[in-house]
């Protein structure tokens, strides 16, 4: 008698692997729809049934949902609001906290002009006071054209090579330390999610498909007789072997997505050990978000671990289905 490979063990490591990337899209996903909509799926009283429903169509329509213009918009305005601090960019701060609590309307003239014109107050009162550039060494300017180079983010690459392009001023390396820094780092910790949330996704649709092709496939070689049973199980056997093929991305992917934490986090933890102390201006205002970035791309390491361990099981088990119908 031949056994399924979907034993209750392997059944319930994907209820409970599923359960924690839905969790961790709740937490950290950069699309507020798709987390109020995962929380929602959480917290279902249908339990696991909701939690899959959300995997199965729930995110597809959350995000479609996230590009609208006025959901855009209150995003946005949410990440300035987090990614300046009120003691550096007041008006920046002040005028990103009114977009978040007021109304469409608000959100999109902050995202068309106010924004803009908050900025350009801040900066001229940093020129103005002339502290961060007085401040300014040529440490600094090395430490930031060596991020323009070597940065793990594409984002924070950017912004230090406008801050250091030929004919750039203190003016324009004062605007990359006080928010161009930490916004780029921020961008670049929200495209990480997106992208492998995206992706993760896709790959789960193709791999639920073709397990439970497999399935059927290992069913109805169990149910066979005589000659037709041996072209059964040869199907059933290239129907696993396809479910391990098709893990080769994801798996692929999930552990790039570790090592990119991982350089991530170490990135911010010398920012951070650089910072700390620091009596510039400048740096103090990079020196909150450095230690708190590091966390947050080691939470994503660990993330990306669990994601990878998942992947790799599922390959294992579909490894074990085609060597079950080849015996």
């Amino acid at each position: 008698m031949l056994v399924s490979s979907l034993t209750p063990a392997v059944m319930a490591e994907e209820v409970s692997a599923d359960r924690a990337l839905v969790r961790w899209l709740a937490r950290k996903d950069p699309r507020s729809t798709v987390r109020t909509d995962a929380v929602v799926a959480l917290v279902s009283p249908l339990g696991e049934p909701a939690v899959s429903e959300f995997l199965a169509t729930g995110y597809d329509y959350a995000v479609r949902r996230a590009a609208d213009a006025k959901v855009r918009n209150l995003d946005f305005a949410k990440r300035v609001l987090a990614t300046h601090r009120p003691e550096f960019s007041p008006a920046v701060f002040e005028a990103s906290r009114r977009a978040v609590q007021g109304t469409d309307a608000d959100r999109e003239a902050f995202v068309r002009t106010g924004y803009a014109a908050a900025q350009n107050s801040d900066r001229s009162a940093r020129e103005a006071a002339g502290e961060h550039a007085r401040a300014i060494a040529e440490t600094d300017r090395a430490f930031v054209r060596a991020l323009a180079v070597n940065d793990p983010g594409a984002q924070v690459r950017g912004a230090a090579v406008w801050a250091t392009r030929p004919g750039a001023g203190d003016g324009d390396l004062v605007e990359f330390y006080v928010h161009g820094w930490v916004s780029g780092g921020r961008l670049d910790l929200d495209s990480h999610r997106a992208r492998a949330a995206d992706n993760d996704m896709a790959w789960r649709a193709t791999a639920r498909r073709l397990v439970a092709e497999a399935t059927e496939a290992e069913q109805a070689a169990r149910e066979a007789a005589g000659e037709a049973a041996e072209q059964a199980r040869q199907a059933a056997a290239r129907a696993w072997r396809t479910v391990a093929d098709q893990t080769t991305p994801a798996r692929t992917a999930w552990g790039e997505a570790e090592r990119v934490a991982l350089a991530q986090a170490e990135n911010w933890r010398l920012v951070a050990a650089a910072a700390a102390g620091a009596t510039s201006p400048n740096w103090q205002a990079i020196a909150g978000s450095a230690a708190g970035n590091e966390s947050e791309w080691m939470a994503e390491q660990t993330t990306a671990a669990e994601q990878a361990a998942y992947w790799k099981a599922l390959y294992e088990q579909a490894l074990a289905g085609e060597k079950e119908m080849t015996r």
